[in-house]
């Protein structure tokens, strides 16, 4: 008998339906419809709310924990972990042994290459999500936090539109570093209306690109977002 197919890595990523329930979940946590140390709905309630089996709401929080926006207590239900002021811990080890130059250096590296694949792989549906977050950010005003959380948003939903599953994991990497006090710090002194109204500027401008399935433009729009963070960064040095 032919052996069975061996499971490549795209395989392992969720599919549209689950997708749908990370992305609004996820939606939900970040403009903090569910607060920080808040318990979700039930994963009945949330089938129901959604219109999904209770299986697909459960693969969908296996994967927001995973991200560590969720923690699950047996018994207890869900509860989200995801932080909007930045306060708490870098996650993950790495990136708390990260310092301010060597995020920027590897946001140089990754990001660039992280938009140009978004732009061949995003579906329609994604960039309507994607459309959704800048939305949000628009609104802000002189919320510095709120915008910054909007903003690693939408850069998390640019990974995820490469569907490459590595690059994600690295990107996640990349968010959790981006939390560290001192990006937050940072933000709460520099980030003004009217640097807030520059960044949604910009960021406008690479939304229309990937739209538009504009790879230099997106790139170019990528890396303005990159200076606008240097300079910040080098105020505070």
């Amino acid at each position: 008998m032919p052996s069975s197919p061996r499971p490549n890595a795209l395989q392992s990523l969720p599919g549209s339906t689950v997708q749908y329930v990370i992305d609004t979940l996820s939606t939900r946590i970040v403009s903090q419809e569910y607060a920080a140390e808040e318990r979700l709905p039930s994963e009945r309630q949330l089938a129901q709310d959604l219109g999904v089996a209770r299986n697909t709401v459960r693969e969908a929080l296996d994967q927001l924990e995973e991200r560590g926006m969720i923690r699950r207590r047996a018994g207890s239900g869900s509860f989200v972990t995801y932080d909007p002021t930045g306060a708490r811990e870098a996650i993950s080890p790495v990136a708390a042994e990260t310092g301010p130059l060597q995020l920027q250096v590897m946001r140089g590296i990754l990001e660039p290459e992280m938009v140009r694949l978004a732009i061949v792989n995003m579906s329609p549906r994604q960039i309507d999500d994607l459309s959704e977050i800048l939305s949000k950010m628009e609104a802000v005003q002189a919320d510095a936090t709120a915008f910054v959380r909007l903003e690693e948003e939408f850069h998390r939903r640019i990974a995820e539109g490469t569907g490459n599953p590595l690059l994600m994991a690295c990107y996640n990497l990349v968010i959790d570093a981006r939390r560290q006090s001192f990006r937050t710090a940072m933000y709460r002194r520099h980030l003004t209306p009217a640097r807030i109204a520059e960044y949604q500027r910009g960021y406008n401008g690479l939304f229309n690109a990937i739209a538009a399935r504009d790879i230099e433009e997106a790139s170019e729009f990528m890396k303005l977002v990159l200076i606008q963070d240097q300079k910040l960064l080098l105020q505070e040095t």
